[in-house]
């Protein structure tokens, strides 16, 4: 166990799926995974593990924003020997190209900053995607004909952004996407040396206002997770 996670040793796998919100944890591994058990509920942080054909899978929620995810991605690592963690979340299109409903695999991520900022002082680090994971992503993408776009996202550190002139800037530069978690698990992963990688489902577009209506959202982020699963095991 460890403060923030409930789990005893050898109940979480060496691969985790990431999701902001633990219920989408928890209907992800009701609809993915086979004889799914509850590892965690510390602070209603719900995760779970079960088998995806037939190799374990954890999937624990992250909280939102960089803070939460730090915690959880560090514990999960550190202590529970997490060997690839794959976050699966929504998140906001910022580019005509990229519609509500489609699918991003996130090379890169941009931030303003994270937890981790203090440890490079002056240095602007560029966090970066597993290549492996990212090819495996976009291969099964391709092979279920699910639009999706490769390129460079946006983790903010804000939810109510009050910056439309940086939202500017980063519409500007072709960053595809934003959301609030993925810079900080890809410098975690670089720190220890795992494999970490971002598949986002558009839930809502910047520059039209469109969101995904309630009642699409299961069937939209059911093509996230697949990817994610077949990313991790191409072959399973």
């Amino acid at each position: 166990m460890t403060v923030h996670i409930g789990a005893e040793k050898g109940q979480i796998a060496e691969t985790v799926l990431m999701p902001g919100d633990p219920y989408r944890a928890e209907w992800a591994a009701e609809k993915f995974l086979d004889d799914a058990v509850c590892v965690n509920k510390v602070r209603g942080m719900l995760g779970f593990t079960g088998t995806w054909r037939g190799n374990p899978v954890t999937i624990h929620g992250s909280g939102m924003g960089m803070p939460s995810l730090s915690i959880y991605a560090n514990e999960l690592i550190r202590d529970y020997g997490a060997k690839t963690l794959i976050r699966i979340g929504s998140c906001g299109g910022m580019q005509d190209a990229v519609k509500v409903r489609d699918v991003i695999i996130a090379m890169t991520a941009s931030t303003l900053s994270t937890p981790s900022r203090g440890i490079f002082k002056e240095l602007n680090f560029a966090p970066c995607a597993d290549y492996g994971l990212l090819a495996n992503a976009v291969a099964t993408a391709k092979s279920r004909d699910v639009p999706y776009h490769v390129g460079g996202i946006y983790s903010s550190d804000v939810f109510y952004d009050e910056r439309p002139d940086l939202t500017e800037q980063m519409e500007r530069h072709g960053t595809l996407g934003v959301e609030m978690e993925a810079a900080e698990l890809y410098i975690l992963a670089a720190r220890y040396g795992v494999r970490a990688l971002a598949v986002l489902t558009v839930s809502d577009h910047l520059k039209t206002g469109e969101a995904l209506p309630s009642e699409d959202r299961e069937r939209s982020f059911g093509d996230m997770v697949e990817i994610a699963l077949e990313a991790a095991f191409p072959d399973a």
